[in-house]
This record gives C-alpha cells, sequence and structure tokens, in this order.
C-alpha cells in the first residue's frame, strides 16, 4: 500500500479545517435570537429572613 504525500495531507487538513469552520460560522449565524419583551419581565423578589 502506498503512502500519501505529505502535500495530500495538508490539503486534507486545509479541507477540513475550512469546513469545520464554515459549518461552525453558519452554526452560528442561522439562530436569530428574539429580543426579550420589557412589558413582560417580572421580576420576584423574596426576602430571606435568616434566624441565626
Amino acid at each position: 500500500m502506498p503512502q500519501m504525500a505529505p502535500i495530500s495531507w495538508l490539503t486534507l487538513f486545509f479541507i477540513f479545517s475550512i469546513t469545520l469552520i464554515s459549518f461552525s460560522i453558519m452554526n452560528y449565524f442561522m439562530i436569530s435570537p428574539e429580543a426579550p419583551n420589557p412589558s413582560e419581565k417580572k421580576i420576584t423578589s423574596s426576602s430571606l429572613n435568616w434566624k441565626w
């Protein structure tokens, strides 16, 4: 079985790196976050009474 030349290993590395980076970029920009509605924001605060 013949061994692969180092140049083909380098091209394989670049191809896989470029595909990984492109899929990561596409996955990052596909999700559009929704802005939170300020009228629905309810802050509930409960007071804690510590008894030592």
